[in-house]
C-alpha cells in the first residue's frame, strides 16, 4: 500500500477489524518511511451492478453517489453518517441479491426512499423531491399530506 503522504510502499498494519457489517475489513497502517498513520479498507471484489438510468444510459453502480444523495437529504437532521452508510449498504445488499447485472435507477431510488421514510420524514421528503423531480410547492404539500395521512 502506498503512503498518501510520502508515497513509500513500506508500511505496517497496526490494527485490523471488521467494518460495514462484516462486508469489509478496516486496516490502520503506519508508514515505515515517514511515520504517517492512515486507514485502508479491504472488501470482496464483486462483479459490479450497472444502473439503467431514466434516459436509457448505463453506468456503474456507485456507492459514493448513493451515499452522497442520502447524506444531502439528511443534512441538519438527527441522522449520523453511520446510519446513512448502513442504509446504503442495506440497499446495495438487496440489489445484489435481487439483480445479477443491471438494475433500473427507479428501483434504487424507491428502495432508498422506503428506508429513509422509516428513518426520518424530513430526509425522505428532501430525497423524494430530488428523485421525483418536484416542480412546484404543491408536489411538496401533497407528499407531506400523504405522510401525515399514514400516521
Amino acid at each position: 500500500m502506498r503512503c498518501p503522504r510520502c508515497s513509500s510502499q513500506d508500511d505496517k498494519v497496526i490494527d485490523s477489524r471488521a467494518a460495514r457489517g462484516g462486508a469489509a475489513i478496516r486496516r490502520r497502517r503506519v508508514c515505515l518511511g515517514c511515520g504517517f498513520r492512515f486507514t485502508t479498507y479491504e472488501e470482496v471484489a464483486r462483479q459490479s451492478l450497472r444502473v439503467i438510468k431514466r434516459d436509457g444510459r448505463h453506468e456503474e453502480l456507485s456507492r459514493d453517489k448513493m451515499l452522497n444523495g442520502v447524506l444531502r437529504a439528511c443534512e441538519k437532521r438527527p441522522i449520523g453518517v453511520d446510519d446513512a452508510e448502513a442504509l446504503v449498504d442495506a440497499v446495495i445488499g438487496e440489489l445484489e441479491a435481487e439483480y445479477d447485472r443491471e438494475v433500473p435507477s427507479v428501483v434504487i431510488g424507491q428502495k432508498i426512499m422506503d428506508r429513509l421514510q422509516k428513518l426520518d420524514d424530513v430526509a425522505y421528503v428532501r430525497f423524494a423531491s430530488v428523485y421525483r423531480r418536484f416542480r412546484d410547492v404543491t408536489q411538496f404539500v401533497s407528499e407531506v399530506e400523504e405522510l401525515m395521512g399514514r400516521e
